[in-house]
């Protein structure tokens, strides 16, 4: 179906898509990028959209979608509030939902819980009832407002009491990865309190690069496992099924997000920037 698109998301995979570095990425050029948004449908319904690889993308006045890659928004929904929240809420959301079997009172450490994504990752696993959330991250002014979102402990990367906060965590939400990997897992496993107790490395951002050489060690001194979290490792049919109970949480208010709304008009000036203070940028047409 034809409709009219009221707001984009800028998100890490939009921008990873469009310079080929995303492994989702097609090989096509000219390009319009834009994983996702919220369009006006014939019917003057709201809908949030996915564009899936080789689909024109969502930075444009008009997109063709599929209407089962979309799912109806209630008429008080704010477009831009969901293009912004939808795409790093997932990531968190989609991982203790689909790949590891998630049960309350679980402890949780997030890595990279400074950027947009792991913000809200804090926000959905207490959402979700974890007991322990332990934000680490290197914005020490963002790490200090987290315990207003719900961490319950915070440390930068690097630290030396990291190992010791996280030492019961069952699952650790891994935003950062790259060359550094190996370091912090050891940081954890080296004061696990039991290690037979079962640890799942969850995959999920590549802040600090793609690849990690992980000492096969950690994998045999310890009930350890590493799994990632994205599109293939979860099915198209398991994301959609899921987007309702996020968008009724994200429509309802229930996350925290900053959100900057920047006209279509001027994405190359946006294209590369951060937004103030981690903001996340959403276009409108």
């Amino acid at each position: 179906m034809l409709i009219d698109v009221l707001a984009a998301g800028l998100h890490h995979v939009a921008r990873g898509r469009a310079s080929g570095a995303h492994y989702s990425a097609g090989e096509s050029l000219p390009l319009i990028p834009g994983i996702d948004g919220v369009g006006r449908d014939a019917d003057g319904k709201l809908r949030y959209f996915v564009q899936g690889p080789g689909q024109m993308g969502s930075m444009a006045e008009k997109a063709v979608i599929e209407s089962d890659h979309s799912i109806k928004l209630p008429s008080d929904a704010d477009p831009v509030t969901i293009a912004a929240a939808m795409n790093p809420a997932m990531a968190s959301w989609l991982a203790l939902r689909c790949r590891v079997p998630f049960r309350k009172k679980m402890k949780v450490l997030i890595l990279g819980a400074t950027g947009s994504s792991g913000s809200l990752a804090v926000q959905i696993a207490r959402h979700l009832g974890a007991s322990q959330v332990i934000a680490a991250g290197r914005n020490e002014n963002k790490l200090a407002q987290l315990p207003a979102l719900g961490a319950t402990d915070v440390a930068t990367l690097g630290d030396s009491r990291l190992g010791t906060l996280a030492r019961e965590v069952d699952i650790v939400l891994d935003f950062v990865w790259g060359e550094g990997a190996a370091n912090n897992i050891e940081t954890v496993l080296k004061q696990r309190t039991d290690r037979s107790r079962l640890l799942t490395w969850i995959h999920v951002g590549s802040m600090a690069g793609d690849s990690a050489v992980i000492p096969g060690l950690f994998l045999r001194a310890a009930n350890f496992q590493i799994v990632g979290s994205g599109l293939g490792s979860v099915s198209g049919r398991d994301i959609l099924k899921e987007l309702p109970a996020l968008i009724k949480e994200i429509v309802r208010g229930t996350f925290k997000l900053d959100v900057k709304a920047v006209p279509l008009a001027n994405v190359e000036q946006a294209w590369t920037a951060t937004g103030h203070n981690g903001e996340r940028i959403v276009f409108t047409p």
